[in-house]
């Protein structure tokens, strides 16, 4: 599915997965193009084969357990995990008409998955000094839901943030999930919402608008 979310943004949405090397080529691609005026800005929603990433600051203590192939992402961060059941969002915006604001830009992306999950029942939060979205699993403790990493080239934005709908969990055992070994990671379905991949995107979407405005009046309510 492609269709425009607003007269500069695309918004396309897969069905099928996407092979990470494939999607990390495409936005490069499309990061030139974007900065060059010669594409559209572009918001993609996914999901990859099982695969590990590495950020710019992945340390190779956190590999425990390499089971699946591990490609160089170029975003920040450290080491994580995308695969079936967790839905994965690249954005494509040209931050040079939205406040050349990198820090504005992660917070506002942050509250616009928060807000996103709320409306579908899981209530979810910032953590100070944790990169990321944050819940209470079932055993009460504080778990991640959701993984932020991002790049700027050229002032256009590639990577984005992922959510874990229905991914399997033993998956991320595999890695130390961003660094933070002291924390779980969770899903809507470990809480016990079954979200299907089409309905996370709508309900994305109608919150997109005032993501889009966050950044272009820098609205961020930064702390």
């Amino acid at each position: 599915m492609s269709e425009m979310l607003t007269e500069t943004v695309e918004w396309r949405a897969e069905k099928g997965q996407v092979p990470y090397r494939d999607a990390l080529a495409e936005m490069e691609a499309r990061n030139k193009a974007v900065s060059e005026g010669e594409a559209q800005e572009l918001v993609w929603l996914l999901e990859h084969p099982p695969v590990y990433t590495a950020g710019t600051s992945a340390d190779g203590a956190e590999l425990l357990d390499p089971r699946f192939e591990v490609v160089e992402a170029g975003r920040g961060g450290r080491y994580t995990y995308h695969g079936p059941g967790q839905r994965v969002g690249y954005l494509m915006l040209d931050l040079k008409s939205r406040g050349r604001d990198v820090r504005c830009f992660v917070h506002s992306v942050e509250g616009w998955v928060i807000a996103t999950l709320g409306d579908l029942g899981v209530e979810c939060w910032r953590s100070d000094g944790r990169i990321g979205i944050w819940t209470r699993d079932i055993d009460g403790r504080e778990a991640k839901i959701g993984a932020i990493g991002v790049r700027v080239r050229r002032w256009v934005t590639m990577h984005g943030f992922s959510v874990n709908l229905a991914p399997d969990l033993t998956h991320f055992t595999g890695i130390v999930p961003c660094g933070i070994d002291e924390f779980g990671v969770t899903s809507m379905a470990r809480l016990g919402l079954d979200i299907a991949p089409d309905a996370f995107d709508e309900a994305l979407k109608r919150r997109a608008g005032d993501f889009l405005a966050a950044l272009e009046g820098k609205e961020c309510a930064l702390p």
